[in-house]
């Protein structure tokens, strides 16, 4: 889950880069490196006494009638609504509750496919092959080809 652009840079939450830490997702580690790397994005701590953290902490805590989510979704919705970014996301059942009560901008990767394959940066073949790619690692996306995907928007 990637966060709002500050200054230029992607905010990605330090619970976001521990969860893509993983010997199952390298390509992912590798891609989100390479931002850090070029200076087009940055780790973001959670500090305890901010108000981000005290979202995050209810997000994540089991207390009254709150829908409790994982560490990584519950970073990325507490900084996109502290500093009103959005929300990166194609995790739709922990986030979409949020998304909806915190009125969240909120973006998966079929809508940034679409912005790009619109702003001419990728093809229609491209973002097939990236969507395909994306299906061959099992991810829930919302079609069967990025064409698909299109025809529905």
């Amino acid at each position: 889950m990637l966060e709002k652009l500050v200054e230029g840079k992607i905010m990605i939450p330090k619970p976001v880069y521990d969860e893509i830490d993983r010997p199952t997702i390298p390509h992912l580690k590798r891609r989100v490196d390479l931002l850090l790397e070029r200076g087009s994005a940055e780790i973001v701590y959670l500090s305890v006494d901010s108000e981000e953290y005290a979202l995050y902490r209810e997000l994540t805590t089991f207390s009254g009638n709150n829908k409790v989510i994982g560490r990584g979704e519950a970073a990325s919705i507490s900084l996109a609504k502290t500093y009103d970014g959005i929300l990166g996301s194609n995790n739709l059942k922990d986030v979409a509750y949020y998304v909806q009560k915190f009125s969240l901008e909120h973006k998966t990767t079929g809508d940034l496919l679409v912005e790009a394959y619109e702003r001419g940066l990728i093809t229609e073949a491209e973002g097939n092959a990236i969507w395909q790619a994306m299906l061959n690692k099992r991810r829930q996306i919302g079609a069967q080809s990025f064409t698909e995907y299109l025809e529905k928007g």
